[in-house]
């Protein structure tokens, strides 16, 4: 049963409807959170092996898990937010949406990679961790240069 324009009350199809929709967002915000707890475990590897080896190609390779793992992070992201917006047309009443659908493609063009890629909680901690392989990277060069 689809949801009926103008009806102001949720029925119990609809609410069942937003209990999934819910458990599917709360499942990618668990993946969001195990891919940064992943990210962390990586990068300090690297960080932990530049230091004691102090290597700048180390560091420096360091990079790419971290940029791995934010293009990752922002799929969970982008897939939530698109999730999140099914949701609210699920629960307003002068929207239709095709009952129990769990289709999310038609809001692809509202929710754009670039936004989600440089949203505020990816930046901060996806360009932190870049930043820091950054130093490592070149204190690592700093430290050659001065022993050749």
């Amino acid at each position: 049963m689809a949801t009926s324009p103008g009806s102001g009350s949720i029925n119990s199809d609809e609410i069942k409807h937003l209990e999934f929709i819910q458990a599917v967002v709360t499942r990618l915000a668990n993946g969001s959170f195990l891919i940064k707890g992943w990210t962390m475990t990586v990068a300090g590897i690297f960080f932990g092996v530049a230091v004691n080896s102090l290597s700048w190609e180390i560091a420096a390779t360091a990079m790419i898990p971290i940029i791995g793992f934010w293009l990752l992070d922002s799929y969970y992201l982008r897939q939530e937010r698109m999730f999140r917006k099914l949701y609210d047309d699920v629960r307003k009443p002068d929207v239709s949406v095709e009952a129990f659908s769990m289709n999310v493609s038609s809001y692809r063009r509202q929710v754009s990679w670039g936004k989600v890629i440089r949203s505020h909680t990816v930046v901060n901690y996806y360009g932190t961790l870049l930043l820091v392989a950054a130093a490592f990277t070149i204190g690592a060069l700093i430290k050659d240069a001065q022993g050749r």
